[in-house]
C-alpha cells in the first residue's frame, strides 16, 4: 500500500518516523512518500520537502511568508495527485494539514489524522472541517477522546501518547561518556530546551542564560535543534559554564538535576524523563496579544494541562524574566519539591495510557484501508 504523511515540525517528525516503522510491522511492503524530516528519512521512502522549509512560527510571521505557504500548499496537492496513495496521514501541524485534508477528501483520497490539532486550546471552529475532512482521528492525550465525542459527537480513537514508546526506546549513555564527548565537567546539569524555530529560540535563550552565574554549582547544557546548525547558537554562548549539544537531547534529560524549557512538546518529554522543570514562553507583543484573546486555557504547558493543576511554574511573556526564572529554578532545585514534583511526573505516565501508540495507530490505519 502507498502512504502520504504530513508532519511540519520536529515532534512530528519523530512521531511519523516511528509509526511508519510499525506501518512496516503491518505491511512490509509499504511505499512512503512525506513531508518530513531525518527520522523519516532513516526510516526510508521519498521525502518531498524537509520541516526546516515549513517552520514559521506566529501570526506575523505566517502573514509574511503567505506567499510561500500558498506555493507548498499548491505543490502539495499537485504531488498527492502524483503519487495516488491509499491513504493520506496528517500529523499535527493544522494551519497547513486541514487545508490539504479537505483538498483531499473531495479528491476522493483516504484521510487520518495522528496527534490531534489542539482544537481544544483555540479554533475550536475547525471541528466542522474535521468533520467532513477527516474519516480517522487518532488523538494522544487523554481528555481529547471526552472533547471530540462528548463535546462534538466525533469518534476518534485514544491510542496514547507516543513519547512514552520513544523515551522508553532510548539507549540510555554512560554518564562519563556524555560528559566526556561533550567537554562537560562533574557539576550537575541544568538542560536548557530553548524550541527549535529560530524566532523563539531568539527571544528565549538570552533570558534562559541571564542566570548562570547565579548557579556556578551547576553547568548549563543547551539543547541544539535538529533543525539548526550549531552556528547559529554561538552568539548566545558567553558564560564559561555554558556548553551545547547537538541532537542529543533525550541523552541530555536522561542526565539532568533541572531543565529550563520553551512550552511545547519538550514540556512533556521532560516530565517523561523525571527532570523538574520550569515551563517558559515569550512571543512577540502582537502576537501575544492575539493569543490571550484566542486562547481560552488556564495552563500553556502539557504537564499542566494533562494533570489539570499546577505541576510545573509556567513563566509567561513579561513574568519569564532574569529574576523570576532564578526564583523558580532555586525552587526546583530544593528536594522536597523535587519529591512532589516526581510523584505528579509518575501520576502523569498513568494518564498517558502506557505503551505501544505507534503500534495500535499503525495497526488501525492498514486495517481501516485494506
Amino acid at each position: 500500500m502507498k502512504y502520504y504523511l504530513i508532519a511540519g515540525e520536529a515532534s512530528g517528525d519523530l512521531h511519523g518516523s516511528n509509526l511508519m516503522k510499525s506501518i512496516l510491522k503491518q505491511d512490509p511492503n509499504a511505499e512512503f512518500r512525506f513531508w518530513g524530516g531525518d527520522l523519516m528519512q532513516a526510516v526510508g521512502g521519498t521525502m518531498v520537502k524537509h520541516y526546516r522549509e515549513l517552520a514559521f512560527m506566529g501570526f506575523v510571521e505566517v502573514l509574511l511568508n503567505l506567499f510561500t505557504i500558498l506555493k507548498n500548499l499548491k505543490n502539495c496537492k499537485k504531488d498527492i495527485l502524483t503519487f495516488q496513495p491509499d491513504v493520506i496521514i496528517f500529523i499535527d501541524y493544522p494551519g497547513f494539514n486541514l487545508r490539504i485534508a479537505s483538498w483531499a477528501k473531495k479528491e476522493g483520497f483516504k484521510t487520518h489524522y495522528y496527534i490531534s490539532p489542539q482544537i481544544w486550546a483555540w479554533k475550536e471552529g475547525r471541528i466542522k472541517n474535521i468533520k467532513q475532512s477527516i474519516d480517522a482521528m487518532y488523538v494522544i492525550l487523554p481528555f481529547e477522546k471526552k472533547f471530540y465525542e462528548e463535546k462534538h459527537n466525533f469518534p476518534v480513537h485514544f491510542v496514547g501518547h507516543p513519547l512514552i514508546d520513544a523515551i522508553a526506546d532510548h539507549e540510555q549513555i554512560l554518564p562519563k561518556s556524555f560528559r566526556t564527548k561533550n567537554g562537560l565537567d562533574e557539576r550537575p546539569i541544568i538542560a536548557v530546551l530553548p524550541g527549535s524555530r529560530k524566532q523563539e529560540i531568539t527571544k528565549m535563550l538570552s533570558i534562559m542564560l541571564s542566570i548562570v552565574e547565579q548557579f556556578k554549582d551547576y553547568q548549563f547544557v543547551i539543547a541544539g535543534a535538529p533543525s539548526q546548525d550549531a552556528e547559529f547558537y554561538k552568539p548566545f554562548i558567553g558564560y564559561k559554564n555554558v556548553h551545547l549539544v547537538m541532537n542529543q537531547t533525550y541523552d541530555l534529560l536522561s542526565l539532568s538535576n533541572a531543565a529550563i524549557v520553551t512550552s511545547g512538546t519538550a514540556t512533556l518529554e521532560t516530565a517523561l524523563f523525571k527532570v523538574p522543570e520550569v515551563v517558559c514562553y515569550k512571543g512577540s507583543a502582537i502576537s501575544y496579544q492575539i493569543a490571550k484573546r484566542v486562547i481560552n486555557l488556564e495552563y500553556i504547558s502539557l504537564v499542566n494541562l494533562i494533570m489539570d493543576k499546577p505541576v510545573v511554574k509556567e513563566l509567561i511573556q513579561d513574568d519569564f524574566n532574569p529574576a523570576s526564572l532564578q526564583n523558580e529554578l532555586t525552587i526546583i532545585l530544593d528536594d522536597y519539591k523535587r519529591a512532589v514534583m516526581f510523584l505528579d511526573y509518575y501520576d502523569l505516565e498513568k494518564k498517558l495510557g502506557g505503551r505501544g501508540a505507534s503500534d495500535t495507530t499503525a495497526k488501525l490505519i492498514v486495517e481501516a484501508i485494506t
